[in-house]
């Protein structure tokens, strides 16, 4: 007498869903694969400066808003447009280095840019704008070093930007 086994569905609904939702997320990062870990490079052209901490990368095969990292926006109407040109004359137009940190809440990119200019030589852009006193630091990061740190104490000992007015802390 033969057995007769009732056909098992081999992946449940639920189960099913999940696959699909796993399936789905995964061909979405393929996308993002390149720059899926923190400290990789892209390199490109920056082709329009937003704010000061926001540009558009043209890496070639596409374009990424980049949040510059590390650097806090003055809400002052004049400091916000000396801090947009001050980034427009230091990366518009010009290749750049976007080393990846990952991503922030809102999904956007954030990295460390860097100029590529043969006669300047490699600028971090972050860097630059803090220790102009254009922005501030944010809070609880810094790079290697302490860099972020020391070009803000430089700044506000100079009275540069953002800290001539402001006491200093």
């Amino acid at each position: 007498m033969a057995t007769h086994f009732p056909r098992q569905r081999l992946v449940s609904g639920s189960h099913k869903r999940a696959y699909l939702t796993t399936l789905c997320c995964l061909l979405m990062l393929l996308g993002w694969l390149p720059l899926a870990f923190a400290g990789d490079s892209i390199y490109g052209k920056v082709i329009e400066v937003k704010s000061a901490d926001l540009v558009v990368l043209d890496y070639g095969e596409g374009k990424y808003q980049v949040r510059i990292a590390g650097v806090l926006m003055p809400r002052e109407a004049q400091l916000v447009k000396n801090s947009k040109e001050f980034v427009s004359k230091l990366v518009l137009r010009q290749n750049v280095r976007l080393r990846f940190d990952g991503f922030n809440k809102k999904g956007e990119m954030v990295g460390q840019l860097q100029t590529d200019d043969p006669q300047r030589g490699i600028q971090d852009v972050g860097l630059e704008l803090v220790r102009s006193g254009l922005v501030r630091r944010q809070p609880n990061y810094d790079y290697k070093y302490q860099k972020l740190s020391m070009a803000e104490k430089e700044a506000q000992r100079a009275k540069r930007g953002t800290w001539a007015t402001a006491p200093a802390q």
